[in-house]
């Protein structure tokens, strides 16, 4: 095993370097978007869990449980093979051309992060609300302020302070989750580094550059997390 560790052989890097940045920028891209729209949709389930109707937090808990017991490896399977007939059969009966919806894989695999996450987000959310003194909530209801100007304006913007640091781990964890797009033909950075072990017929040493991009990118945003819990419990 040593023997082997020290025969690694990192020479491809000269010719193929440039797939790991390529891959590394897509990765980036798919967070990053995964990050807006996640966060957005669970807002509005968390709102809608918190909701004194029946109906909407039976319907956020029931998106909520389903998401969260379900693999986002057959999430991705599910809205890869079965959206793109759906928005084929409803340009057909508004009258569009059929391609007038088509998306990119790329696209497909924000929307299922951006679906896989928001059911976290939301029950980080829903923590965040629950967390806050309900006195408060009641202080500004006393003084005339509408339910959903008290909660925009008094209750989450404490929610988020309580949850940043969860927050935060969320968005690293969509970092690595994100390598599972590969599946689909998004030239990610397990893509792209699958297209070099085939080229080069090396195995170990494509996974290991990885393996460090993959750290490189999620280590500072923990140490960042960290960072901004520490500020917050001495500000506290």
């Amino acid at each position: 095993m040593t023997t082997a560790f020290l025969s690694l052989n990192f020479s491809f890097m000269e010719e193929y370097g440039s797939y790991y940045i390529t891959g590394a920028i897509t990765t980036v891209k798919l967070a990053f978007f995964t990050v807006i729209f996640g966060v957005l949709i669970g807002v509005v389930l968390s709102l809608m869990r918190t909701s004194k109707n029946k109906l909407l937090k039976f319907l956020a808990a029931t998106y909520i449980e389903i998401i969260r017991g379900t693999p986002l490896l057959v999430q991705l399977f599910i809205i890869y093979f079965s959206l793109p007939p759906l928005l084929e059969s409803f340009c057909i009966s508004v009258g569009l051309p059929a391609d007038t919806m088509e998306m990119s894989d790329f696209t497909y695999g924000v929307i299922t992060l951006s679906i896989n996450s928001a059911a976290y987000v939301a029950e980080i959310f829903r923590a965040g609300i629950q967390a806050v003194d309900k006195g408060q909530l009641e202080a500004a209801r006393s003084l005339g302020m509408p339910q959903g100007m008290s909660m925009r304006l008094i209750v989450l913007p404490q929610a988020v302070r309580n949850i940043l640091p969860a927050l935060g781990n969320e968005f690293v964890v969509i970092i690595k989750e994100s390598s599972l797009v590969m599946i689909i033909g998004i030239a990610d950075l397990m893509y792209n580094a699958n297209l070099i072990r085939g080229a080069t017929y090396i195995s170990l040493e494509p996974l290991l550059v990885v393996a460090a991009i993959y750290f490189s990118l999620t280590f500072p945003l923990s140490k960042l997390v960290g960072l901004v819990e520490r500020k917050l419990k001495n500000s506290d």
